[in-house]
Protein backbone atom coordinates (compact mmCIF):
# COMPACT_ATOMS: atom_id res chain seq x y z
CA UNK A 1 0.00 0.00 0.00
CA UNK A 2 1.18 3.33 -1.02
CA UNK A 3 2.13 5.89 1.36
CA UNK A 4 0.04 8.76 -0.12
CA UNK A 5 -2.81 5.90 0.31
CA UNK A 6 -2.30 5.33 3.94
CA UNK A 7 -2.36 9.02 4.65
CA UNK A 8 -5.80 9.68 2.91
CA UNK A 9 -7.14 6.31 4.65
CA UNK A 10 -5.88 8.38 7.84
CA UNK A 11 -7.77 11.56 6.77
CA UNK A 12 -10.75 9.83 6.28
CA UNK A 13 -10.96 8.00 10.04
CA UNK A 14 -9.94 11.43 11.31
CA UNK A 15 -12.00 13.62 9.54
CA UNK A 16 -15.32 11.14 9.50
CA UNK A 17 -15.09 10.78 13.58
CA UNK A 18 -14.99 14.17 14.02
CA UNK A 19 -18.46 14.79 11.57
CA UNK A 20 -19.41 11.90 13.99
CA UNK A 21 -18.66 13.87 17.02
CA UNK A 22 -20.54 16.66 15.51
CA UNK A 23 -23.91 14.49 15.21
CA UNK A 24 -23.57 12.90 17.89
CA UNK A 25 -23.89 16.72 20.07
CA UNK A 26 -26.94 17.34 17.72
CA UNK A 27 -29.04 13.88 18.80
CA UNK A 28 -27.41 12.96 22.85
CA UNK A 29 -29.19 14.23 25.46
CA UNK A 30 -28.67 17.50 27.19
CA UNK A 31 -27.70 15.95 30.74
CA UNK A 32 -24.50 13.96 28.32
CA UNK A 33 -23.41 16.94 27.71
CA UNK A 34 -23.46 19.34 31.09
CA UNK A 35 -20.21 20.76 32.57
CA UNK A 36 -19.34 17.69 34.38
CA UNK A 37 -19.30 15.52 31.74
CA UNK A 38 -17.34 17.83 28.93
CA UNK A 39 -14.46 18.40 32.12
CA UNK A 40 -14.69 14.66 32.03
CA UNK A 41 -14.15 14.13 28.28
CA UNK A 42 -11.91 16.68 27.64
CA UNK A 43 -9.56 15.25 31.14
CA UNK A 44 -9.72 12.14 29.00
CA UNK A 45 -9.29 13.25 25.68
CA UNK A 46 -5.93 15.26 26.99
CA UNK A 47 -4.36 12.26 28.34
CA UNK A 48 -4.74 10.65 25.40
CA UNK A 49 -3.80 13.59 23.33
CA UNK A 50 -0.82 13.72 25.41
CA UNK A 51 0.13 10.01 24.45
CA UNK A 52 -0.25 10.70 20.63
CA UNK A 53 2.00 13.56 20.54
CA UNK A 54 4.45 11.60 22.20
CA UNK A 55 4.27 8.84 20.13
CA UNK A 56 4.05 11.29 16.67
CA UNK A 57 7.43 13.21 17.79
CA UNK A 58 9.02 9.50 18.45
CA UNK A 59 7.82 8.29 14.77
CA UNK A 60 8.99 11.40 13.02
CA UNK A 61 12.16 11.32 14.56
CA UNK A 62 12.87 8.00 13.81
CA UNK A 63 11.56 8.28 10.49
CA UNK A 64 14.22 11.15 9.74
CA UNK A 65 17.14 9.17 11.33
CA UNK A 66 16.47 5.95 8.78
CA UNK A 67 16.58 8.90 6.03
CA UNK A 68 19.53 10.14 7.60
CA UNK A 69 20.95 7.08 8.17
CA UNK A 70 20.33 5.79 4.17
CA UNK A 71 21.63 9.78 2.68
CA UNK A 72 24.69 9.25 4.73
CA UNK A 73 25.14 5.48 3.78
CA UNK A 74 24.78 6.22 -0.32
CA UNK A 75 27.52 8.92 0.42
CA UNK A 76 29.87 7.23 1.88
CA UNK A 77 28.88 5.01 -1.13
CA UNK A 78 29.83 7.10 -3.65
CA UNK A 79 32.87 8.66 -2.26
CA UNK A 80 34.21 4.85 -2.07
CA UNK A 81 32.95 4.20 -5.28
CA UNK A 82 35.57 6.86 -6.49
CA UNK A 83 38.37 5.48 -4.32
CA UNK A 84 37.71 2.45 -5.81
CA UNK A 85 37.81 3.47 -9.06
CA UNK A 86 41.71 5.63 -8.36
CA UNK A 87 42.98 2.31 -6.62
CA UNK A 88 42.44 0.34 -9.87
CA UNK A 89 44.12 3.35 -11.84
CA UNK A 90 47.07 3.08 -9.50
CA UNK A 91 47.46 -0.66 -10.06
CA UNK A 92 47.83 -0.31 -13.34
CA UNK A 93 46.99 -1.32 -17.21
CA UNK A 94 45.77 -5.35 -15.80
CA UNK A 95 43.06 -2.85 -13.48
CA UNK A 96 41.88 -0.90 -16.77
CA UNK A 97 38.70 -3.94 -17.62
CA UNK A 98 37.84 -3.92 -14.09
CA UNK A 99 37.71 0.30 -13.88
CA UNK A 100 35.45 0.14 -17.03
CA UNK A 101 32.85 -2.98 -15.49
CA UNK A 102 32.71 -0.58 -11.95
CA UNK A 103 31.99 2.27 -13.98
CA UNK A 104 29.14 0.49 -15.69
CA UNK A 105 27.70 -1.62 -12.82
CA UNK A 106 27.47 1.88 -10.96
CA UNK A 107 25.47 3.45 -13.89
CA UNK A 108 23.32 0.89 -13.78
CA UNK A 109 22.71 1.05 -10.14
CA UNK A 110 22.31 4.68 -10.23
CA UNK A 111 19.71 4.10 -13.27
CA UNK A 112 17.60 1.74 -11.02
CA UNK A 113 17.56 4.06 -7.77
CA UNK A 114 16.27 7.28 -10.15
CA UNK A 115 13.78 5.36 -11.83
CA UNK A 116 9.98 5.50 -11.21
CA UNK A 117 9.12 2.31 -12.68
CA UNK A 118 6.84 -0.04 -10.64
CA UNK A 119 9.09 -3.03 -11.00
CA UNK A 120 12.07 -1.19 -9.76
CA UNK A 121 12.21 -3.18 -6.57
CA UNK A 122 12.43 -6.14 -8.27
CA UNK A 123 15.02 -5.63 -10.58
CA UNK A 124 16.98 -3.90 -7.57
CA UNK A 125 16.74 -7.03 -5.54
CA UNK A 126 17.50 -9.20 -9.04
CA UNK A 127 20.45 -11.89 -8.20
CA UNK A 128 21.70 -10.86 -11.63
CA UNK A 129 22.76 -7.48 -9.39
CA UNK A 130 24.09 -9.94 -6.49
CA UNK A 131 26.12 -12.52 -8.95
CA UNK A 132 27.87 -9.07 -10.81
CA UNK A 133 28.84 -7.65 -7.66
CA UNK A 134 30.41 -11.40 -6.83
CA UNK A 135 31.94 -11.50 -9.99
CA UNK A 136 33.71 -8.33 -9.85
CA UNK A 137 34.95 -9.02 -6.25
CA UNK A 138 36.32 -12.18 -7.81
CA UNK A 139 38.16 -10.52 -10.96
CA UNK A 140 39.90 -8.03 -8.07
CA UNK A 141 40.93 -11.07 -5.97
CA UNK A 142 42.54 -12.94 -9.43
CA UNK A 143 44.77 -9.86 -10.49
CA UNK A 144 48.62 -11.00 -10.20
CA UNK A 145 50.08 -8.30 -8.62
CA UNK A 146 53.96 -7.89 -9.30
CA UNK A 147 55.73 -5.20 -6.85
CA UNK A 148 54.80 -4.74 -3.15
CA UNK A 149 52.35 -1.58 -4.46
CA UNK A 150 50.27 -3.46 -6.44
CA UNK A 151 49.83 -6.33 -3.58
CA UNK A 152 48.75 -3.37 -1.00
CA UNK A 153 46.45 -1.64 -3.78
CA UNK A 154 44.86 -5.13 -4.30
CA UNK A 155 44.40 -5.37 -0.99
CA UNK A 156 42.89 -1.83 -0.25
CA UNK A 157 40.36 -2.11 -3.66
CA UNK A 158 38.82 -5.45 -2.04
CA UNK A 159 38.53 -4.37 1.40
CA UNK A 160 36.59 -0.95 -0.25
CA UNK A 161 34.86 -2.94 -2.87
CA UNK A 162 33.33 -5.15 0.31
CA UNK A 163 32.61 -1.62 2.10
CA UNK A 164 30.82 -0.49 -1.20
CA UNK A 165 28.96 -3.27 -1.57
CA UNK A 166 27.82 -3.84 2.50
CA UNK A 167 26.26 -0.15 2.19
CA UNK A 168 24.79 -0.75 -0.88
CA UNK A 169 22.92 -4.27 0.95
CA UNK A 170 22.23 -1.57 3.84
CA UNK A 171 20.68 0.26 1.63
CA UNK A 172 18.18 -1.70 0.31
CA UNK A 173 17.47 -3.51 3.42
CA UNK A 174 16.14 -0.02 4.74
CA UNK A 175 14.15 0.33 1.75
CA UNK A 176 10.89 -0.82 3.39
CA UNK A 177 10.77 1.26 5.87
CA UNK A 178 10.75 0.68 9.77
CA UNK A 179 7.44 1.36 10.84
CA UNK A 180 5.02 -0.81 12.00
CA UNK A 181 1.57 -0.90 10.59
CA UNK A 182 -0.14 -1.95 14.15
CA UNK A 183 1.36 1.18 14.96
CA UNK A 184 0.42 3.45 12.71
CA UNK A 185 -3.60 1.82 12.86
CA UNK A 186 -3.26 2.59 16.48
CA UNK A 187 -1.46 6.18 16.18
CA UNK A 188 -4.83 7.34 13.42
CA UNK A 189 -7.26 5.56 16.19
CA UNK A 190 -5.96 8.05 18.92
CA UNK A 191 -6.19 10.69 16.94
CA UNK A 192 -9.88 9.58 15.36
CA UNK A 193 -11.05 9.46 19.52
CA UNK A 194 -9.36 13.13 19.80
CA UNK A 195 -11.28 14.67 16.93
CA UNK A 196 -14.19 12.53 17.78
CA UNK A 197 -14.43 14.37 21.07
CA UNK A 198 -13.37 17.58 19.68
CA UNK A 199 -16.63 17.18 17.76
CA UNK A 200 -18.65 16.50 20.06
CA UNK A 201 -17.71 19.43 22.66
CA UNK A 202 -17.43 22.21 19.75
CA UNK A 203 -20.99 24.19 18.35
CA UNK A 204 -21.77 23.16 14.94
CA UNK A 205 -20.94 25.60 12.26
CA UNK A 206 -19.33 25.95 9.14
CA UNK A 207 -16.38 27.22 10.48
CA UNK A 208 -15.61 24.72 12.68
CA UNK A 209 -16.25 22.51 10.07
CA UNK A 210 -13.29 23.90 7.71
CA UNK A 211 -11.38 23.83 11.02
CA UNK A 212 -11.66 20.38 11.46
CA UNK A 213 -10.74 19.49 8.15
CA UNK A 214 -7.77 21.64 8.00
CA UNK A 215 -6.66 19.81 11.51
CA UNK A 216 -7.25 16.38 10.05
CA UNK A 217 -4.99 17.04 6.72
CA UNK A 218 -2.02 18.29 8.73
CA UNK A 219 -2.55 15.28 10.98
CA UNK A 220 -2.81 12.93 8.12
CA UNK A 221 0.22 15.20 6.54
CA UNK A 222 2.41 14.61 9.30
CA UNK A 223 1.61 11.20 8.89
CA UNK A 224 2.38 11.32 5.39
CA UNK A 225 5.84 12.70 6.16
CA UNK A 226 6.50 10.07 8.21
CA UNK A 227 5.85 7.27 5.55
CA UNK A 228 8.04 9.34 3.06
CA UNK A 229 10.94 9.51 5.61
CA UNK A 230 10.63 5.58 6.47
CA UNK A 231 10.99 4.97 2.96
CA UNK A 232 13.80 7.27 1.53
CA UNK A 233 14.42 5.25 -1.64
CA UNK A 234 10.85 5.68 -2.70
CA UNK A 235 7.85 8.25 -2.55
CA UNK A 236 7.92 12.01 -3.03
CA UNK A 237 10.45 12.80 -0.50
CA UNK A 238 13.67 10.52 -1.81
CA UNK A 239 17.11 11.38 -0.75
CA UNK A 240 19.38 12.94 -3.50
CA UNK A 241 21.46 11.32 -5.86
CA UNK A 242 23.48 14.39 -6.83
CA UNK A 243 26.74 12.81 -5.04
CA UNK A 244 26.24 9.31 -6.78
CA UNK A 245 25.80 11.03 -10.12
CA UNK A 246 28.88 13.08 -9.83
CA UNK A 247 31.04 9.83 -8.61
CA UNK A 248 29.56 8.54 -11.99
CA UNK A 249 31.48 11.63 -14.02
CA UNK A 250 34.44 10.94 -11.88
CA UNK A 251 35.00 7.47 -13.05
CA UNK A 252 37.49 5.98 -15.83
CA UNK A 253 38.93 9.44 -15.72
Amino acid sequence: MSQLVIAMIAFLCIFSTAMLGLYLRCVLPEHHLSEESSNAIKLATGLIATIAALVLGLLISSAKSTFDTVKGDLVHNAASIVRLDRLLFQYGPPAQELRATLRRDYALWVDLLASDDAGRTARLTNPEISARVEAFQRKVAELSPTTPAQREIQARALRISEEVFAARSLALLQREGSVALPLLVVLVSWLAIIFGAFGLLAPRNGTIVVAFLLCALSASGAILLILEMDTPLDGVIKVSLGPMREALARLGH
